[in-house]
């Protein structure tokens, strides 16, 4: 699976899209900065506008671990959708970022009210989760297994 087919843009609809976008609110995040970290509380989501956003892993002993990193058109936190609501990993600002927020509470209202939009939205987060899975597997099988994951991203 390719990130363009996981970005909003390709993956719902222009009216769920339009719906998405009318609770956004533009936010910019500093070269550095931690947008979110493992184990609190997944309270809002991101679109990337410009900048590079890293995902990370708690690994005891060592520095964070590079999951993946994503770009313009792409959604930054999965775990808003799911409870408990919980980060499952951690992400930082690895440039300057301008990014679309949306808050958690008020889309999963949105999801509940319209079954369609709501079903769009879950589809869409659940690609981007099985994308991110799979790429979280393979990184840490080539940072710690022994001969690495033998797959190619």
């Amino acid at each position: 699976m390719s990130n363009s087919s996981i970005r909003m843009t390709t993956a719902l609809s222009a009216e769920h899209r339009a719906r998405l976008l009318e609770t956004a609110r533009d936010v910019k995040f500093r070269e550095g900065a931690r947008v979110f970290e493992e184990g609190h509380l997944a309270d809002r989501f991101w679109i990337i506008r410009s900048g590079t956003v890293c995902l990370d892993i708690h690994v005891p002993g060592r520095r964070p671990a590079v999951i993946e990193n994503l770009g313009f058109g792409e959604l930054v936190g999965w775990s808003w959708l799911f409870p408990p609501y919980v980060w499952q990993l951690g992400a930082e600002a690895m440039t300057p970022v301008r990014a679309q927020e949306f808050d958690a509470v008020t889309i999963r209202l949105l999801m509940d009210a319209d079954p369609a939009f709501g079903s769009a939205i879950g589809h869409w987060v659940g690609r981007v989760l099985a994308h991110r899975l799979h790429s979280a597997r393979i990184r840490l099988l080539d940072l710690y297994a022994p001969y690495g994951s033998g797959l190619t991203p």
